[in-house]
């Protein structure tokens, strides 16, 4: 089936912003709650949210088969779980109804009047029911600076690395949208040349700048996907901040990994861009040596040009950015986290996300967490306002944006935004 939503020269009725992330070539889906606390699907071309819920009742989507609640339902779930090709005619007879000379919708007031809502007008909401969340360690940049930071040096990559994306499975209840302030966590860490833990507040959580992919149904249990059909089961991406808490992830991480550093909260961002709309910024992933073995061997570009940014705003002032990286960065690739992760057969199911772990660059200014960024804290970032950051302070911002561009459009996914508050009391 075409991807005719991707015609760089397609243009929307509704306005679009310059450097706007979501002209008419993007149609990313969603999920918001209007002004009349409805909760409905949705997409977004330029500053409008639109309705899908609104547009199947008034017949836009017929002739393609569908429930009729199927844009009702406060989850993509079921929609994803519906599979590529109804991904695709959905994009597209979006792109049809948006497009500038379509006069179907543009002329018909009373129905715009349900549709389109200014952005300013909406809340967004968890564009999925996450059942299962899986996050991987799957930037060389990354886990070298941590190995170099926490062991020899001259070992800093652990000798599965080059050969599996290693990964973890983390916890989706604390998974919130954009714009949901998380508190610091409380737990136990080890001070310095100290031989008991205490308890308290973290006092060194820390971003990690990420981006996960949601999947749908992808396989049977006991059943493989392979890594050249993986990316069929890839619905979209999203912006993903997983937030960490240093010190308390030093203590407890030997000898099975992250545990209550990782999982008091992670943050997404509320528009999955399509696959079909990144499909322009295809390129190249790293060489990788050694070669992985068959199951993991890839053809074609597997990796995405994704430009990314992340600001820290203290609560009233002016946001510094502090990292600017690229999602093509990444050594291990979606389709072979996705081949990887069910090799032995574990079930892959619609609204599974899959997080890539942190993404840093080459350089210093690319690095994606303040642990890297600061080098443990030894090199304290200087915001706009004079004041220093080794790792985030109580009631900071931490913004993550990102975007694809090419000489004909730019497609991006809005900003993934939280602020960090203090620890709630203990309870007793």
């Amino acid at each position: 089936m075409p991807q005719y939503a991707n015609d760089p020269s397609r243009k929307s009725w509704l306005s679009v912003p310059e450097n706007s992330d979501f002209p008419i070539q993007n149609i990313p889906f969603g999920v918001f709650l209007t002004k009349e606390d409805v909760i409905t699907i949705g997409t977004r071309i330029g500053d409008f949210a639109i309705d899908m819920g609104a547009l199947q009742q008034l017949g836009y989507f017929e002739g393609i088969d569908l429930p009729d609640d199927m844009f009702l339902q406060d989850t993509l779930n079921d929609f994803i779980s519906y599979g590529k090709k109804t991904w695709r005619q959905i994009r597209n007879r979006l792109s049809d109804i948006f497009e500038i000379n379509n006069s179907q919708l543009r002329d018909n007031a009373e129905h715009k009047k349900v549709v389109i809502f200014h952005i300013d007008d909406i809340e967004m909401l968890l564009p999925v029911q996450i059942g299962d969340y899986t996050d991987f360690y799957s930037s060389k940049e990354h886990a070298t600076n941590v190995g170099m930071m926490f062991r020899d040096p001259a070992n800093a990559l652990l000798p599965n690395w080059l050969h599996i994306p290693v990964g973890y499975h983390g916890r989706s209840s604390t998974i919130v949208p954009s714009g949901v302030p998380v508190h610091r966590p409380l737990g136990q860490t080890l001070p310095a040349d100290a031989t008991t833990p205490v308890f308290g507040p973290s006092k060194l959580v820390d971003f990690e700048l990420e981006m996960a992919f949601i999947t749908t149904d992808a396989n049977i249990m006991g059943e493989n996907v392979p890594v050249n059909e993986a990316e069929d089961y890839i619905f979209g991406m999203v912006l993903f901040n997983d937030w960490s808490a240093r010190d308390i992830q030093k203590w407890e991480y030997v000898p099975l990994g992250p545990f209550l550093a990782k999982n008091f909260a992670s943050s997404i961002s509320p528009w999955i861009v399509t696959m079909d709309a990144l499909e322009p910024f295809r390129v190249a992933s790293p060489e990788q040596k050694p070669e992985p073995l068959p199951y993991l061997q890839q053809k074609g570009n597997r990796a995405f040009d994704i430009q990314l940014e992340v600001a820290i705003q203290p609560e009233n002032l002016e946001e510094t950015v502090v990292s600017r990286s690229n999602f093509k960065y990444m050594y291990w690739t979606m389709a072979q986290q996705l081949a990887h992760h069910t090799i032995n057969g574990c079930r892959i199911n619609a609204g599974d996300m899959m997080g890539s772990g942190t993404i840093s660059g080459p350089t210093p200014d690319s690095f994606g967490s303040m642990l890297e960024l600061t080098w443990g804290g030894k090199n304290p970032l200087t915001m706009k306002d004079g004041s220093e950051r080794k790792f985030i302070n109580d009631n900071d911002t931490v913004i993550i944006r990102g975007y694809c561009q090419n000489d004909t459009i730019r497609i991006g996914f809005g900003e993934c935004a939280s602020k960090l508050l203090p620890a709630l009391p203990l309870k007793s």
